[in-house]
């Protein structure tokens, strides 16, 4: 296994006993960047950004069982389109180093651990980092690919400390090779599926609903982003994207809890582009409208989410 821009396939490990590797930690995913385009999932609707906000908000809870915050790690499951590389602000960051075992270790960032396929790929020709670099691989690769993320990765930071108390999966759009490969290798604790709230996004969390209650995995919830937008001016909420009236009605169509609405708030995206979670931003950073309104609400799902794996 090398974790270089020399990755060949036959490095990649693979598993011949799965029901023997599954996983029984703690993981839960944030996965499917719901669409709104042709019924197909989309990208650019503010998954991983939900998934990297969710996971810094619950690596700043304090918890009584524990006496400490819990140790939490965020993994990239997508494989042909990495997002955490970019909002952990590690995209020219160098390759993640070896244990003496071989396991590859977790770049961090403001305190916490990821692992991507971004950090495994060759630079692109006359750039500094792999985001340009495309992955043209078929689905037996993908599996591998995934196998190792999930099994050759060692989140004590390679000195034999403690583990993760929480594994946040961003998962890729769609249902196929990854979330089916995850759910045969290892107890994924709970999904929630992010959305945007127009019609044809709903079609797709129906869809991601369906496949996660086919490969035994719990919904935590549905969270709803880019809900609204708060005038600066008169501080009227806008729902640009329609009304989240569908929403609401397919989560209880569905019987799925609703975690929470948050708003479309400029400075996420800035923050996400700058590698600064908004999540980590002080009162004056997020004192742009609806950006009391989008913490507070990641905080109650965040709690809704902490509740749920307990």
């Amino acid at each position: 296994m090398l974790p270089t821009s020399k990755w060949p396939a036959e490095s990649l490990s693979t598993t011949t006993n799965a029901s023997k590797r599954r996983s029984h930690s703690k993981a839960f995913i944030a996965p499917c960047r719901q669409g709104a385009s042709g019924g197909e999932w989309q990208r650019r609707v503010g998954k991983s950004t939900v998934a990297v906000n969710l996971a810094f908000s619950l690596a700043l809870r304090g918890n009584d069982a524990l006496g400490r915050r819990p140790r939490v790690g965020i993994l990239d499951l997508d494989i042909f389109g990495p997002s955490i590389p970019k909002l952990m602000a590690l995209e020219n960051a160098d390759e993640p180093r070896l244990t003496s075992a071989g396991a590859l270790i977790p770049l961090t960032n403001h305190g916490l651990p990821c692992m991507s396929m971004g950090f495994l790929l060759p630079r692109a020709a006359n750039s500094e980092s792999s985001a340009d670099t495309p992955v043209v691989w078929r689905g037996l690769m993908v599996q591998k690919a995934v196998q190792q993320l999930l099994f050759d990765v060692d989140w004590r930071d390679g000195d034999g400390g403690p583990g993760l108390d929480i594994l946040v999966i961003d998962m890729p759009p769609g249902t196929g090779d990854v979330p089916l490969t995850l759910g045969q290798l290892v107890n994924v604790d709970g999904a929630v599926i992010v959305s945007t709230p127009q019609d044809v996004a709903l079609t797709d969390v129906r869809k991601g609903v369906a496949m996660f209650q086919k490969i035994s995995v719990p919904i935590i919830g549905l969270l709803l982003n880019q809900s609204y937008f708060i005038c600066p001016s008169c501080s009227t909420p806008h729902y640009l994207f329609g009304s989240p009236d569908s929403f609401r009605a397919t989560a209880g169509r569905l019987g799925v809890d609703i975690l929470g609405e948050l708003p479309l708030v400029p400075d996420v995206s800035v923050g996400g582009d700058k590698g600064v979670p908004f999540a980590l931003m002080n009162g004056e950073q997020t004192g742009e409208s609806g950006g009391k309104e989008w913490k507070e609400t990641l905080e109650n799902a965040t709690a809704k989410v902490w509740q749920f794996l307990q």
